[in-house]
């Protein structure tokens, strides 16, 4: 038995997407549909429910997926154990964006200290900016940010878009469309660090509309913070209205406490990004190619609308 197509399964498993297992495995999607049918033509036992388009295992397979994942775990350690495969351990610098933190971070660390137990992460949030100038100073190993780095000596993958969204409390706007661009131009209008291209994006939209609503451009307010729960806690104090991806703000949008204003343009989406050295140790590959995983994970489990894997 090919114990990768017994790893592919068990990860198509946990993404729930040909599209995704592809992605995180660096295959294609027609290659990691062909190791599963070679699977279930060995097993004799079809392992995916193809009778729908919404993924799902059939019973077979969720009775044979805690045997595969002992089949993987067992043919991993048999690997170390011949020295054939790399034991990732070690410190792991590891940099993140506060948008991170706030969304798969958890899920992302304890998939690491599952899979690799010998491995330290020594965790740094900061913005992506200086996340940047400290992974090319080789103070980080790896940094999760806000798009990638433009050098030949980083490689950067996008993994997740964050759809951005106005987002007011409850009653502090009316929600009618007519007028709405003109009341929130005379709020606060609360954004990500300047400089950041979030900040950017959105201080283009509210000078375009400032020109459409005839609101002369300093008498709008941009305020900025690197910090996603100052943020939160200034619209729960009814201070203003941010651009923000509804993402951090599920809990509060669900409860009715904020709302989402029907305001058009929102900004372009927060696209995050692994980015790691160009020879970047097998370590740090491993690590990398987890946060993919985590990610993706997490996302499945998130409204289509909140927050996408790439």
């Amino acid at each position: 038995m090919n114990t990768r197509f017994v790893e592919t399964f068990v990860t198509l498993a946990e993404l729930e997407s040909f599209r995704a297992t592809a992605r995180v495995l660096h295959a294609t999607p027609a290659t990691i549909s062909l190791r599963i049918k070679s699977l279930e033509d060995e097993l004799r036992a079809e392992l995916i429910d193809r009778s729908t388009t919404q993924f799902r295992l059939t019973p077979a397979g969720e009775s044979l997926l805690g045997l595969a994942r002992n089949v993987v775990d067992a043919a991993r350690a048999l690997r170390e154990a011949a020295g054939q495969e790399v034991v990732v351990g070690g410190k792991l610098r590891l940099g993140v964006i506060e948008t991170v933190v706030h969304s798969w971070l958890s899920h992302y660390v304890t998939h690491l200290n599952a899979k690799f137990p010998q491995l330290d992460v020594d965790l740094t949030v900061d913005s992506s900016a200086v996340l940047q100038q400290r992974l090319l100073a080789g103070e980080l190993d790896l940094a999760i940010r806000v798009e990638g780095i433009d050098s030949t000596k980083i490689a950067s993958s996008a993994i997740a878009s964050y759809p951005v969204r106005w987002i007011a409390k409850r009653g502090l706007l009316s929600r009618r469309t007519a007028g709405l661009a003109s009341r929130v131009l005379h709020r606060p209008i609360l954004t990500f660090g300047r400089g950041t291209a979030p900040q950017v994006a959105l201080q283009s939209i509210v000078l375009t509309l400032a020109r459409q609503e005839n609101v002369r451009p300093e008498q709008t307010r941009v305020t900025c913070s690197p910090s996603v729960a100052a943020i939160v806690q200034l619209v729960r104090d009814g201070y203003g209205v941010a651009c923000i991806p509804s993402l951090f703000v599920t809990d509060e949008l669900q409860t009715g406490e904020f709302v989402e204003l029907p305001l058009k343009p929102v900004p372009p989406p927060i696209v995050v990004s692994v980015c790691k050295p160009t020879n970047a140790t097998a370590m740090v590959n491993a690590a990398a190619s987890a946060a993919h995983l985590a990610c993706t994970a997490y996302c499945r489990t998130k409204r289509r609308d909140l927050v996408e894997a790439l």
